[in-house]
């Protein structure tokens, strides 16, 4: 006989187990589930607090992108403090609440500032952002800056021409338009989609592109078959009355920069003082008259230790060979310390030469401001940093013109002439003389040999003429040079290249020109903080 309570006993206990793994696994499962639904959900919840740190990072860089574009002088977020900055990450920190949409506090931003440099337009800005109640940070590293007339290896408000034998290495700009026959390497541009280039200047009388070369120049650069990708017409003006200001500017700070001047520089009509008090960032007017001659000013020559030996210029022959030659000249005062600030302000003309070469960052600001003369920056001879990776910056502006003196080269023979800086002809040119300016009649020195070379490195702007080089068509030149491949008598110097400083673009010369507003010029995130 079958027994039927154990048979019912033995099945209930063989399914015991199993609904009891049953149960066991189902734990597991959703434990699983569960560990997975948490770990995505605390996932993503780190992912929007994360970017939120970024957002609110990125937001404490526009707020000093505003805050320069209603101040551009100053670093320490309105405030006083600290006097010395950070070594590494400049002034700060700065601590800001992060207002959202709708009107809560999410977050706070840490700002530091680092200046580029004493007078510069440019700035690094670290932003930390930070979410409320959390430990999430992420950081963000821009430079803030307004572009300056440094940005250009060339920039006129003229109509430029490039010969073949010339070469352009970096960005030239004109307002009017560039014929380019020789090498270019960089953005050439003009405002201009046609135009009419004069005859001194490649034009034929016919209408043509903003930017265009010769069809009948092969050589060294074929003009029909080289790249033109990067000439751009139109793009916009480049404002040179915005120089004129900046002259002000670099007068005013040139005051500041001295117990004796500083009150001045407080004035509404700063600009208009000529006091005759001679401090190492203020050089005043050489007469105390007032009276001008395009004769006298100052020679300023930069010393490899950072300082400069100053002399009274009391006349000029340029039709001797050299410099010392040329310049009637008396020692006022040697090592002059450069200020803090970086700007030299000369109410008279100046006469420049490097001794040999210069280590530091300086612009010489050359103007008669209160008067209707204007004055002149004259390159005497080699003008050469000691170093071309940023550390090394000189800047000259002037009232009128830039000009190479016809004795700055050497005389004869083979040579590397060389001159490093920013310039900028308010009014003038920046030009090689065609005519001595002791002898207008006569035409200047010509050199036309291959080891005969001239190098500007730098950046040019100027309202009228460019050039380093002049092709006359006459029988009797003067000192001009004949050369053969041109048909023509040559003054100046044949050979040349005229190439960007690139450390300019982001370390222009302190308090040097600017071309617009403030902009964010780069960005990228780091990992460290602050």
């Amino acid at each position: 006989m079958i027994n039927l309570r154990r048979s019912f006993i033995d099945e209930n206990g063989a399914i015991l187990p199993i609904v009891l793994a049953f149960i066991l696994a189902s734990t597991i499962l959703t434990g699983a589930v569960l560990t997975v639904i948490q770990t995505n959900f605390f996932t993503v919840n780190l992912n929007t607090q994360r970017q939120q740190a970024l957002n609110i990072a990125e937001a404490g860089v526009n707020y000093y992108l505003w805050h320069m574009s209603h101040d551009a002088n100053d670093f320490k977020d309105g405030q006083s403090t600290p006097a010395t900055p950070d070594p590494d990450l400049g002034y700060g920190p700065y601590v800001h609440n992060y207002v959202d949409d709708n009107s809560k506090t999410t977050g706070t931003y840490t700002l530091w500032i680092k200046p580029q440099s004493a007078g510069s337009t440019i700035m690094t800005v670290r932003s930390i952002g930070k979410v409320k109640n959390t430990n999430v940070i992420r950081t963000v590293d821009a430079q803030i800056g307004a572009t300056s007339f440094a940005s250009y290896a060339l920039a006129s408000d003229s109509a430029l021409w490039f010969g073949n034998t010339e070469v352009a290495n970096g960005p030239v700009h004109s307002n009017v338009g560039v014929r380019m026959d020789g090498a270019s390497f960089g953005d050439v541009t003009s405002a201009n989609a046609t135009y009419v280039p004069p005859g001194s200047l490649g034009g034929d009388g016919a209408s043509h592109p903003g930017v265009w070369c010769k069809s009948s120049v092969t050589t060294p650069v074929n003009c029909n078959s080289r790249s033109k990708a990067d000439w751009h017409y139109p793009v916009p003006l480049l404002d040179f009355n915005q120089i004129s200001s900046s002259l002000c500017t670099i007068k005013k700070v040139a005051f500041s920069s001295d117990a004796t001047t500083s009150a001045l520089s407080q004035l509404s009509n700063a600009c208009s003082q000529t006091p005759t008090t001679r401090t190492p960032s203020y050089l005043p007017q050489r007469s105390a008259s007032g009276s001008f001659s395009s004769t006298q000013g100052y020679l300023i020559e930069l010393n490899t230790n950072g300082t400069y030996n100053l002399y009274n210029v009391n006349s000029e022959n340029d039709t001797k060979a050299t410099y010392v030659s040329a310049l009637g000249k008396s020692l006022v005062s040697s090592n002059v310390v450069i200020p803090s600030t970086g700007v030299i302000f000369a109410e008279d003309n100046v006469w420049i030469r490097s001794n040999p070469t210069y280590k530091g960052r300086v612009t010489i600001g050359s103007g008669r401001l209160a008067q209707t003369n204007s004055t002149d920056i004259v390159i005497a001879d080699d003008l050469v940093y000691t170093t071309k990776n940023g550390d090394d910056a000189i800047g000259l502006v002037t009232e009128n013109s830039v000009i190479i003196a016809p004795y700055a080269p050497p005389a004869s023979g083979a040579f590397t002439f060389e001159v490093d800086a920013s310039m900028i002809a308010q009014s003038g040119s920046v030009t090689y003389p065609l005519h001595y300016r002791s002898t207008p009649s006569k035409y200047t020195h010509g050199w036309i040999n291959s080891n005969q070379k001239f190098i500007f490195y730098g950046s040019i702007s100027t309202r009228q003429t460019w050039t380093w080089t002049w092709l006359i068509g006459c029988g009797s030149c003067a000192d001009a040079v004949y050369s053969a491949s041109n048909s023509a008598y040559i003054s100046g110097i044949l050979n040349n290249s005229t190439d960007y400083d690139y450390n300019l673009l982001y370390a222009p010369p302190p308090n040097y020109p600017i071309t617009g507003g403030y902009n964010i010029l780069s960005w990228r995130e780091v990992l460290t903080t602050p």
